[in-house]
């Protein structure tokens, strides 16, 4: 099937036109019979408030040590950070996808969005329902940045004592990936207006604290202000939009320390 053929003007109850654009951007909803979520799962708003548990911790330290195992890492800050930067890319993809693809964006509201803390990369989220909002860039901001990556940064500075500008330096991060991916598609795909909105939107949202100053736009290339610690990471390497033009060698260890 072509994959432009999937696309719909009007926001489906399926979001299903966004699985062309890939898996960062498919949104499961309760609609959707064949992807039921699995019993059990925390909604996002009771995670931030930290009030539920998985296994012996609870579902941020949870996904935190499993993002630690699969980059072979002990530090806990560098896969909080990782783990950040994954859950912000979901939630920008969906919104960002919707409001270029449909001009509509669904009402993320936390207290509906199911989460797997132990799903492999991208993040698995379920939303009971679909109730479309315009697709205003104050509107994905407040869908996305105050009903999410809000509370979300809050918990991780407090718990993982990560700064407040790495963390919105990731949300910035995953916010021009998402757009990046669009407009990659929107290209290849014959879209221009989807490239075209989902590029204003972006530019817009950079431009709201607080991810004002977070970084560079130029065309569909960022050049973070900050560093999102992935180098740290056994093998991690820079991102390509990091601040840094090369990993900084590692500090040696005092004696008796591990």
């Amino acid at each position: 099937m072509d994959p432009e053929a999937e696309l719909d003007p009007r926001p489906d109850p399926l979001l299903g036109a966004l699985a062309a654009l890939g898996g960062f951007f498919v949104l499961r909803t309760a609609v959707d019979l064949a992807c039921e979520p699995p019993a059990g799962l925390p909604t996002l708003a009771d995670v931030y408030d930290g009030t539920v548990s998985r296994g012996r911790g609870d579902c941020v330290t949870f996904r935190v040590r499993k993002v630690a195992r699969s980059l072979g890492t002990r530090e806990t800050r560098t896969a909080a950070s990782v783990a950040h930067l994954g859950l912000a890319a979901r939630l920008w993809s969906v919104a960002l996808g919707c409001a270029a693809v449909y001009g509509r964006v669904p009402d993320l509201d936390p207290g509906r969005l199911r989460w797997d803390p132990d799903a492999s990369a991208p993040d698995d989220l379920w939303l009971a329902g679909v109730r479309p909002l315009p697709g205003d860039a104050e509107t994905v901001a407040a869908v996305v940045l105050d009903a999410h990556l809000a509370p979300l940064a809050a918990l991780l500075r407090d718990r993982y004592r990560l700064a407040s500008g790495l963390l919105w330096g990731n949300a910035a991060s995953a916010l021009t990936g998402a757009a990046r991916e669009l407009d990659r598609w929107a290209h290849a795909h014959g879209r221009p207006d989807v490239a075209a909105r989902a590029g204003a939107l972006t530019r817009r949202l950079l431009a709201h604290p607080p991810l004002t100053g977070t970084g560079t736009l130029t065309g569909t290339a960022f050049r973070r202000r900050s560093c999102c610690l992935y180098y740290r990471a056994p093998g991690g390497g820079l991102c390509g939009d990091c601040c840094l033009t090369r990993a900084p060698s590692p500090k040696p260890r005092a004696p008796g320390t591990r």
